[in-house]
């Protein structure tokens, strides 16, 4: 597993979102089993589900589902903690199971995906659109770069949401989704070359950008 920098949970803002200090001791009374949780979950759980939170909030637009979904998926994590650490990437593994859950959870609550997202494209559109203002030679409406951010393909999305939305660097949004940071910015830069393309617009180089 990787492990980002110190301090760098605050300054992405994940701070502000905090699951109850007595889930630990529910996920180490699972089903009124006897069970103790091993040190690297409790890790794992300390590097990654504030992350995992902030995504379904994301998603989901509401704090509540988006618990109860990320909870769900420690209980998996949990109970299945052994196979999961012969998975190449546990991270990948969580960030995939993550977005079923979220899926499931919409499926199930009888919610369309699309009323949902709308939020939260909107405020990846508007957050891409300063970000990529002089890439793109954007001016005012975001209402193209909405359409195109919706349309990404899904690891794209991904990266752009972690990104320009929650405000990750390449190398914690590598960790959260157990990719490489190369992958991650091979990812950014295809959108932003997708966005272009569907905006009709050329796009400068983003050195700075891609030297993060």
């Amino acid at each position: 597993m990787h492990t980002p920098p110190s301090g760098e949970a605050d300054r992405t803002g994940e701070a502000q979102f905090t699951l109850p200090s007595s889930f630990l001791d529910e996920l180490n009374s699972l089903e009124g089993m006897q069970y103790q949780m091993p040190p690297d979950l409790e890790a794992f759980y300390d590097l990654y589900a504030k992350a995992h939170l902030r995504y379904a909030h994301t998603m989901l637009g509401d704090k509540k589902s988006a618990k109860a979904v990320v909870r769900r998926l420690y209980s998996h994590l949990a109970l299945n903690w052994v196979v999961v650490l012969k998975e190449e990437s546990p991270e990948a593994y969580a960030f995939a199971l993550l977005k079923q859950r979220v899926e499931t959870h919409l499926r199930l609550t009888g919610t369309a995906p699309q009323m949902v997202q709308t939020a939260s494209f909107q405020q990846a559109a508007r957050a891409t659109l300063e970000a990529m203002r002089g890439q793109l030679q954007i001016m005012e409406s975001s209402l193209g770069l909405f359409t195109a951010i919706a349309s990404l393909p899904a690891r794209q999305y991904d990266v752009i949401v972690l990104h320009y939305l929650l405000g990750y660097p390449s190398s914690r949004i590598a960790d959260i989704m157990g990719i490489k940071p190369d992958t991650v910015r091979s990812h950014r830069r295809l959108a932003r070359e997708r966005i272009a393309t569907k905006l009709g617009l050329s796009m400068t180089p983003a050195a700075d950008e891609d030297k993060e």
